[in-house]
């Protein structure tokens, strides 16, 4: 019989109340704490926390805090990511983030799915739905990107917009929901 985290992992709908993945959470939510009251001037201290908080990105990763997150573990980012003031991911499933990619700040990453039906939304299941950013990807401030989607490489998402699905590479995309505007050269 599989573990929540385990079912958490797979992408199936598990009990997030579980004490192995409440301890967890709770370790993120310490070394948060720890990144969001850091000293501004002690940058050291601040990649150190990174890396802990997020062990499967890469250590050029930087973020301007305050951030938020549930595990940390499931954010896997390339070389030079870079996360403005304020954002906020929910890592309930793997949130793959190619190089060189730039977050506004206020973005919003959410893979957590509940239940429809309210019933079963009641019982406090939910499940995560992967969520993929290409490279050199530009996303603007106050953006809302959903559970399952994929931004491809070069792209650029306009502020304020909410990505309910996928967008190609090399595009400008914007809006509520979010369209692509135009080809990017």
């Amino acid at each position: 019989m599989k573990t929540e985290k385990e079912k958490m992992l797979s992408g199936e709908y598990f009990n997030p109340l579980d004490k192995e993945l409440s301890k967890e959470r709770l370790a993120a939510r310490k070394l948060l704490h720890e990144l969001n009251h850091n000293p501004p001037e002690n940058l050291q201290q601040q990649k150190e926390i990174t890396r802990k908080l997020l062990p499967n990105s890469h250590k050029a990763t930087f973020i301007q805090p305050p951030f938020y997150c549930d595990y940390g573990y499931n954010i896997r980012t390339g070389k030079g990511v870079f996360f403005n003031f304020n954002c906020t991911l929910l890592d309930l499933a793997v949130i793959e983030i190619g190089e060189q990619t730039m977050f506004g700040p206020n973005v919003q990453i959410y893979t957590a799915v509940h239940p429809i039906n309210a019933e079963k939304r009641a019982t406090h299941i939910e499940k995560g739905k992967p969520i993929y950013i290409g490279k050199n990807v530009w996303i603007g401030g106050n953006v809302t990107i959903c559970p399952g989607v994929k931004i491809g490489d070069k792209s650029v998402i306009g502020a304020g917009s909410v990505v309910t699905k996928d967008i190609p590479a090399n595009v400008m995309a914007a809006g509520n929901p979010c369209k692509v505007i135009k080809e990017l050269g």
